[in-house]
C-alpha cells in the first residue's frame, strides 16, 4: 500500500531546444535560441498546471463506478491455486469498471499488470516498502500482491479485495494523469509538505478503492458485518506500521473509506480539492 518512485519522465520539464539552419551557402544562418527559463519556474510552473488536472480530473464527471457484477467465487484456505484465481478475477472486474469509467472521460486507458509473489521483491521503482502487503510500481504500471502464510491459512476475501482495488486506484492516478501534479509537487516541496502529498495520494487510493468495494455491497464478498469490521480495523490500525504519517491516520483513513462506499463515485475522492485538514 506504500507509495513508490516514479519514472523521471512523469515530471514534465522540457529543455529548451536550439535549432540550427542546414542550409548550405554563404546566406546559411542560425536561429536564435528563446532565451532561457529558470529551471525552478519551470517546475512552478507545471505544479500549477498539474494541480488543476488532479482537482478537476474528467474522472470526477463520470458518476457512480460501473457495477460489473463481480463475483470472484470462493477464496478456500490453503490453496495457492484458488489464491491467484481469486485475486486475477477481481483483477479483470476492476479492468472492467474503470475502463468503462475511462470512456465516460473519454481518457485514453491501459490496464495495469499484476504479479502475485510471497516474499518482497525489488520492483523497478526500487526496495519493498516497509510495512506493505502490497505495491504498486509505475514504472512498469505492475501491481504486486504478497500472501504470506498467514494470509493462505487464513485468508479474508473482502480484505485482499480491498488492497488489490486499492493499488489499483494508484494505477488509476497513474494513467489520468494525477500522478503527474504528485510527482512534479513533490519535487519541490520540504518534508512537510511531501508527506501532505503522500496522504493525498494514499487516501484517493484508498477511497477509489471503497467506491469499487461498494458495486458489490450486500453480496457474500461484501456483507454489511464485513465491511463495518473493515473500517473499523482501518480506524484503529491503519496508521500501524508506517514509520510516518504518510498514509493518513486511521480516523482519515476510515472517512475517506466510508466516504467512497457511501457515494461510489470518483468525485467522492478528490483529495486534492479537500481541505488540508481533512488529509491529516
Amino acid at each position: 500500500m506504500a507509495l513508490v518512485l516514479a519514472a523521471a519522465a512523469l515530471v514534465l520539464v522540457l529543455a529548451d531546444v536550439a535549432t540550427t539552419s542546414t542550409t548550405l551557402g554563404n546566406e546559411a544562418q542560425k536561429l536564435a535560441s528563446p532565451p532561457a527559463k529558470d529551471p525552478r519556474t519551470k517546475k512552478q510552473e507545471d505544479v500549477l498546471l498539474g494541480a488543476r488536472l488532479a482537482k478537476a480530473s474528467p474522472l470526477y464527471r463520470t458518476g457512480r463506478l460501473a457495477d460489473v457484477n463481480c463475483s470472484p467465487g470462493a477464496l478456500p484456505a490453503g490453496s495457492m491455486v484458488a489464491y491467484r484465481r481469486f485475486l486475477t478475477r477481481v483483477t479483470a472486474c476492476l479492468n472492467k469498471a474503470w475502463a468503462a469509467q475511462f470512456r465516460k472521460a473519454r481518457m485514453p486507458f491501459t490496464k495495469p499488470r499484476l504479479r502475485i509473489i510471497t516474499t518482497k521483491v525489488k520492483t523497478p521503482c526500487g526496495a519493498w516498502n516497509t510495512g506493505a502487503d502490497g505495491v504498486y510500481c509505475s514504472t512498469d504500471r505492475t501491481m504486486y500482491l504478497m500472501i504470506s502464510r498467514t494470509q493462505l491459512r487464513n485468508p479474508f476475501a473482502l480484505g485482499i479485495t480491498r488492497l488489490i482495488a486499492h493499488e489499483y486506484g494508484h494505477h488509476v492516478q497513474q494513467v489520468s494523469g494525477i500522478w503527474n501534479y504528485y510527482w512534479a509537487a513533490r519535487a519541490i516541496s520540504g518534508k512537510a509538505r511531501r508527506l501532505q502529498l503522500s496522504r493525498n495520494s494514499e487516501l484517493q487510493a484508498e477511497c477509489f478503492s471503497s467506491v469499487f468495494m461498494s458495486t458489490m455491497k450486500g453480496t457474500p464478498l461484501v456483507t454489511d458485518a464485513d465491511w463495518a469490521y473493515t473500517v473499523g480495523w482501518f480506524r484503529k490500525n491503519g496508521a500501524k506500521g508506517w514509520p510516518q504519517n504518510d498514509h493518513g491516520k486511521g480516523p482519515t483513513q476510515a472517512a475517506w473509506m466510508t466516504r467512497g462506499f457511501n457515494r461510489g463515485t470518483p468525485a467522492s475522492c478528490n483529495t486534492w480539492a479537500a481541505s488540508p485538514r481533512n488529509v491529516t
